[in-house]
């Protein structure tokens, strides 16, 4: 049996000899690379943190000593150290979570997955424990290099150095990179503080010349060591920490668990809050992530784990049409600049930051500062794109609000991965931005139903000056095209059951120049009217088609841009003896909502229809089965229409 199949919890490290801890690190890679190579998952990660995380569980007792990560995708080692190596449906539904999950495991903490929000939970509970009168626990975070470029991580560490006696260890995992590698003024400091290993060296040799040679060595390690001081003020300027009254320790080899361990003892016995920093190699032990510049497989598809390729053929992404976008925006316009935080791949900027590299800021994991920088920009004459995952445009909430809106600046905000992700988990679902974005003021929200509409509203959306504009798409490859049949004011008509004589019901497979196609009255009555707001636009002209089976005139619309509700939309549904909404989106908070608002605000309530996601948070699964379960599906929304227009059909 191998040694890691006899690791059912951490306790079982402690009997372990020094090789046979080598020997469970080269195993645990090797498992890594074959399981995560047929699941996907964060790969690069996991394999940069093996000795570190066996470190943390060999010094201290999960889960009575606490350890949270930041983020959790470097949990997998954590994972099979506490006894789960079940990898096969790694991030599916039925297995594990691709974040650490208290439903799996009473050793997991912190689920939400989203950077710099460590030392604050650690110190929370250690201040708890030590109201609760708790001695001889331990609170430990890990967090990476990246993750600590956070405001949150500087909120917290000024909070925490004011507790001299509180038992927190901090863990800096430095590895250079967050997605990328880490920028800033902190990424500096830390570059400096690694060039301490030499100095370590250096005294490392003197202390071994001591024995060999006891005169000679003795002088020269007396004249070394009276040079500590001002030699390690130099090169070690580790005063950035220690000034704010934080023991700091290291830097340590992160893949050295006899010098881990060492250190993180001594971090434990201290009595109060210290900072052990290890350095360690993203994506080590698998020579296709250390060698992959961009990211050194953060996080990966199905992949051929002897060469490291995709075996996954997807089509084009949205992403990627964002990206080929907006460099055509750049070559057009040299004041469209574009700000990320710490994201530059993933969203979709570095062919941008590659043909205009002076146009591009990347601000690290600080999503508060990226969006009143922007405005700032935007003050600046600039028009700033501020490309971010959905889920993380929660933590800018307030500067959207009030640096953003109340200064009317010209912001546009480009929304990733927006609506269901679903192998990530609750975390990232971007599931929430409807709901945010429509009690902003003066906002304007497109969500584009396929790639050509995506490029359309990106043009739009850096053309206004005056206020913020958002759009959002899903991740993953761009559908098929949808296609307007006709143009209502400012609304795509995407089908219309029956249709005007001479007139196509919706067309598939060829685009219409919908100039050319006799417009329709915006006050024309029909039976259904269905609007299918961004990735949902398909699902509602399927459903449509089932819908018109049952004898009802139907019309589905694309708004195009959601928010705010236009008067084009309003007076099409106010024509409809039956409005449906479907949306990628919280149906309780989403465009819905902002539609039947905006209809009771005229005087004349209609109601509403709400095809969406529930309020609540979803477990990781395939995007498709999530959509399903809501019942996001062309069959189940035509049904459920079907059944309120003519229940004696069903």
């Amino acid at each position: 049996m191998s040694l890691l199949a006899s690791i059912s919890k951490p306790a079982d490290l402690d009997s372990l000899s020094q090789a046979q801890l080598d020997q469970l690190a080269d195993e645990i890679r090797a498992f890594l690379v074959e399981s995560v190579s047929r699941t996907g998952g964060h790969l690069g990660p996991n394999l940069g943190v093996v000795e570190l995380t066996m470190a943390v569980h060999l010094v201290f007792e999960s889960p009575r000593d606490s350890i949270v990560f930041d983020t959790g995708h470097i949990g997998y080692v954590h994972k099979l150290l506490t006894g789960r190596q079940d990898f096969d449906h790694l991030r599916s539904r039925g297995g594990l979570s691709g974040y650490p999950s208290r439903a799996e495991s009473e050793h997991d903490i912190v689920e939400n997955s989203h950077a710099s929000t460590s030392l604050a939970w650690a110190e929370g509970i250690a201040k708890g424990r030590r109201l609760a009168g708790e001695t001889g626990t331990s609170t430990v975070a890990v967090i990476g290099d990246g993750a600590l470029t956070g405001g949150m991580a500087w909120e917290a560490l000024n909070d925490i150095a004011a507790h001299k006696d509180l038992p927190l260890v901090i863990v800096v995992n430095d590895n250079e990179r967050s997605y990328a590698p880490t920028t800033g003024g902190l990424a500096e400091h830390l570059a400096v503080l690694r060039a301490t290993r030499s100095y370590e060296q250096v005294l490392s040799w003197g202390r071994r010349t001591i024995s060999s040679a006891p005169v000679v060595g003795q002088r020269a390690f007396e004249a070394l060591h009276g040079m500590k001081k001002g030699l390690k003020d130099i090169i070690a300027p580790q005063v950035l920490f220690e000034d704010l009254g934080l023991k700091y320790l290291g830097p340590f080899d992160g893949h050295d668990i006899s010098a881990l361990t060492t250190a993180l003892r001594r971090a434990r016995d201290f009595g109060g809050p210290v900072i052990v920093h290890a350095i360690t190699e993203k994506g080590r032990g698998y020579e296709h992530a250390r060698n992959h510049v961009d990211d050194q497989f953060h996080a990966v598809g199905v992949i051929n784990p002897e060469t490291g390729l995709p075996l996954e053929i997807a089509g084009r992404s949205w992403t990627e049409n964002f990206s080929e976008t907006l460099c055509e925006i750049g070559r057009e316009r040299e004041d469209v600049v574009a700000v990320t935080a710490a994201m530059l791949i993933p969203v979709g900027l570095r062919d941008f930051a590659q043909a205009y590299p002076d146009r591009v800021f990347d601000v690290g994991i600080a999503e508060q500062h990226a969006t009143t920088m922007a405005a700032g920009l935007s003050f600046a004459g600039r028009h700033p794109v501020v490309a971010i995952y959905s889920t993380f445009l929660n933590r800018a909430f307030d500067q959207v609000l009030m640096d953003c809106a109340l200064h009317r600046q010209g912001v546009t905000f480009v929304l990733d991965r927006a609506g269901v992700t679903g192998s990530d988990g609750a975390s990232h679902n971007g599931m929430w931005d409807f709901a945010l974005t429509s009690i902003v003021p003066g906002i304007r929200v497109a969500a584009p139903r396929d790639g050509e509409q995506t490029s359309i509203a990106l043009r739009e959306a850096v053309d206004v000056s005056d206020g913020p504009t958002l759009l959002r798409f899903p991740k993953g490859s761009e559908p098929r095209p949808v296609p307007a049949v006709a143009r209502r004011g400012t609304l795509d008509v995407l089908a219309r059951h029956p249709a005007p004589e001479g007139q196509a019901q919706q067309v598939q497979d060829a685009r219409v120049e919908i100039e050319d196609v006799p417009s329709l009255a915006l006050d024309e009555p029909v039976d259904v009217l269905l609007v299918g707001v961004g990735a949902m636009a398909q699902v509602a002209v399927d459903a449509a088609s089932v819908i018109a089976d049952s004898g009802a005139s139907v019309q589905v619309v694309d708004p195009r841009w959601v928010l705010p509700i236009s008067e084009d939309l309003l007076t099409a549904a106010r024509s409809a003896r039956y409005v449906g909404v479907i949306e990628d989106h919280v149906a309780a908070n989403g465009i819905g909502s902002a539609l039947a608002a905006a209809l009771a605000e005229t005087g004349e309530p209609l109601a509403v229809h709400r095809f969406g996601l529930p309020k609540e948070f979803l477990d990781h699964a395939g995007r498709n089965e999530i959509l399903a379960d809501a019942g996001l599906t062309a069959p189940v929304v035509a049904e459920k229409v079907v059944a309120v227009l003519h229940p004696a059909l069903l």
